[in-house]
């Protein structure tokens, strides 16, 4: 009989396991398929304020950018902004991973503190879950604020699938960072082997700083209360033009779609030459598969740069790989890079337009994460993420379509398998 009440309580614990993992595929799942299209071209003129308009996006001018390539470029002005804090530094990550990286993160923080900064950092429980509790002893001994972003409990277990992945550093309401690099030893160097990932930050002075700020301020009040944001008032700025207009836009989880979604969507509608997309994680859904093949029946050339075999999530690898074959079919070139993990998170469009920011070209990112993306129609700095996007594709492998389709029933099988995660990926 013991033996027997085993098997039961096995059974009826993977009955469990099987609901819970049910439940969440059909929570995830598109609630509706968007078939978007833009009236202007990104080269438009006209195109930066409508697309703002559309969002509901605060479009600015005036901003200067300044592309970091790798961590070697990345960490030093990072940590020399918090060194030269003399108000108040705004810092949210994902990650924060006990290492040399953190080590340096927290002392830059804890001495910006003790001189009296207003140190506020957000980290996501889950994320950043082996973030050193001896550091944030030593960040609320020195008088920083420190919270954590959807701590679960059992009564909100839900939590678990609601992150902020977002990366966002402002210091004294005046440079800000933003990209795809958080607080971990595998972001140091210059993406020269394995251990050493391949990502990009952009370091930002002008009016979009504020509004940066504005959404770090989103998920601290969620964190720790009381709060009381603190925001300096806007400067006076040039009005947006067609060649310097941006704007940042943040996501929430959502039962439909969100914003990040629709903007993805509306700049793969502008392309009417070139549309370059880098990211790791690329798994589709209906819509963005809609958008990606009109966009190749325009005669637009698409490319997309993903990671390779060097993944940080073997089975968010297999889910994305399961839709190569039908996309290369449809025309994209597709390129898996090569030398480490490509976690870099940029979109060209027709050379003048872009993006940039924390969203994978994913589900979760575009319907669960919170997440915040720079939009940004300036042929310079346009330019400048093309440059690293050619000198990427020289270390990338791109995919033959006949090749792919002789892989091995096994690799075949594991795709098949893991498409259906899909969308919680």
């Amino acid at each position: 009989m013991p033996h027997l009440r085993q098997h039961h309580k096995l059974v009826f614990s993977i009955l469990i396991v099987c609901g819970i993992i049910a439940a969440l595929l059909a929570i995830a799942q598109d609630q509706e398929t968007l078939k978007i299209e833009s009236t202007y071209g990104a080269e438009d003129r006209r195109f930066p304020a409508y697309l703002a308009a559309l969002l509901g996006a605060d479009a600015t001018g005036g901003n200067q950018y300044q592309v970091l390539t790798n961590g070697d470029q990345i960490f030093p002005p990072m940590l020399g902004a918090i060194a030269e804090a003399k108000r108040r530094i705004s810092f949210e990550t994902y990650i924060y991973e006990q290492g040399t990286v953190a080590d340096q993160f927290t002392a830059a923080l804890e001495a910006a503190a003790r001189r009296g900064v207003q140190v506020d950092l957000v980290v996501d429980a889950m994320g950043s879950d082996r973030v050193p509790a001896e550091a944030v002893k030593h960040l609320r001994d020195a008088g920083a604020h420190v919270g954590q972003f959807g701590q679960p409990t059992w009564y909100t277990l839900e939590e678990l699938n609601y992150r902020t992945h977002r990366k966002i550093l402002v210091v004294d309401g005046r440079v800000g960072f933003t990209g795809g690099v958080g607080v971990a030893d595998h972001w140091l160097g210059h993406a020269e082997d394995p251990d050493h990932w391949r990502d990009t930050m952009v370091r930002i002075e002008g009016p979009l700083v504020r509004l940066m700020e504005g959404a770090f301020y989103e998920n601290f009040v969620e964190t720790l209360g009381p709060v009381k944001p603190s925001l300096d008032p806007p400067d006076e700025w040039l009005p947006p033009t067609p060649r310097d207009s941006a704007f940042i836009l943040r996501s929430s989880p959502t039962g439909g779609s969100n914003d990040l979604k629709r903007l993805y969507l509306l700049a793969i509608g502008a392309a009417m030459k070139t549309l370059d997309i880098c990211t790791p994680y690329f798994i589709i859904d209906e819509s963005s598969d809609w958008s990606l093949a009109q966009a190749v029946k325009r005669g637009v050339k698409v490319r997309v740069l993903v990671e390779g075999e060097h993944t940080d999530a073997k089975p968010v690898k297999y889910s994305s790989r399961s839709a190569y074959e039908r996309l290369m079919t449809e025309g994209l070139e597709l390129y898996e890079y090569q030398p480490t993990m490509m976690h870099t998170k940029t979109m060209v469009v027709d050379s003048v337009w872009s993006m940039f920011g924390s969203a994978n070209f994913d589900n979760r990112s575009l319907e669960l994460n919170d997440e915040m993306n720079v939009a940004v129609s300036d042929p310079s700095l346009a330019q400048r993420l093309l440059q690293d996007f050619e000198a990427d594709l020289k270390s990338a492998k791109r995919l033959d379509l006949d090749a792919w389709r002789r892989r091995s029933p096994l690799e075949k099988t594991r795709e098949y398998f893991w498409s259906y995660f899909g969308e919680i990926f």
